[in-house]
């Protein structure tokens, strides 16, 4: 079954996620030195077949590529070189650092771990391809609404059960 590669890019380190082969899922798989993400990629195409590539696109508040959109041209021209048969997206990837640090505290990371940059740019490279996942797949996100949580369950702000 084909894969989605997300991509968080970055100048030192390269967060990669990848889609469960239906792709439903993005689930944080590795963080890379960025002088050796092509060969990492190959690497995994020999095992896996890819049929896209999903990569962060910094962008500005205002819609304009920010400083570091530079970079990430520049690795998006290496990467459809050495992959020509395999689309490149590229994806909105503002606040995913920030989602990412609140997604290792809600899953009760210690704050050791959180302050390791190599966590962070993989589950960033993992909210890069869900958001992309979700918007392909018409909106449709498994999450489960608030409203649908019964509130025999849901829990007040002090952390106990409502009666």
């Amino acid at each position: 079954m084909d894969r989605i590669i997300g991509i968080d890019y970055g100048r030192k380190r390269v967060g990669v996620a990848v889609s469960d082969p239906l792709g439903i899922f993005a689930s944080a798989l590795d963080t890379v030195q960025s002088a050796k993400i092509i060969d990492y990629l190959k690497s995994f195409s020999e095992k896996e077949n890819i049929s896209r590539f999903v990569v962060g696109y910094p962008v500005n508040m205002d819609n304009t590529p920010s400083e570091a959109a530079k970079d990430v041209d520049a690795f998006l021209k290496r990467l459809s070189a050495a992959f020509p048969g395999i689309p490149v997206e590229k994806e909105d990837e503002r606040f995913t650092s920030v989602l990412a640090h609140r997604a290792m505290i809600d899953g009760g990371m210690k704050a050791s771990a959180r302050r390791d940059k190599n966590s962070v740019d993989k589950i960033s490279a993992a909210i890069i391809l869900q958001g992309y996942m979700d918007r392909s797949s018409g909106g449709t996100s498994f999450a489960c609404a608030p409203a649908a949580v019964p509130e025999s369950l849901s829990r007040n702000v002090t952390g106990k059960r409502r009666r």
